[in-house]
């Protein structure tokens, strides 16, 4: 998670009288596994975010967000799958950074 990362769970109704009523209330909000969150993101209460998931720096989520995405956006919204390709291309990024990091110290 980047900074400020905003998640709120709390909320009121709109309408004043009723507001006056102190009716407040709280929803869960749900993050997954294995997923990064940009700086600056909103997420409102309420919202599931799913497993994989890659949420875009200054998004703001009102919605729930199916896993295996990049999200991103105001409101936030799929953008596109993360696919096996980009696994695999990832993967052997980090191989490569780590023989790189091991070669370092010969």
């Amino acid at each position: 998670m980047a900074p400020h990362v905003s998640i709120y769970t709390a909320g009121h109704p709109i309408d004043k009288d009723v507001r006056n009523l102190e009716l407040e209330y709280a929803k869960a909000v749900t993050i997954g596994d294995n997923v990064w969150i940009g700086g600056n993101v909103v997420i409102n209460p309420g919202v599931t975010i799913g497993n994989d998931v890659v949420i875009a720096s200054g998004s703001v989520v009102v919605k729930d967000i199916p896993s295996h995405v990049v999200a991103g956006g105001n409101p936030c919204h799929v953008i596109r799958q993360i696919t096996d390709k980009d696994k695999n291309n990832w993967r052997t990024q980090l191989k490569e950074y780590e023989d790189d990091i091991e070669s370092f110290g010969e």
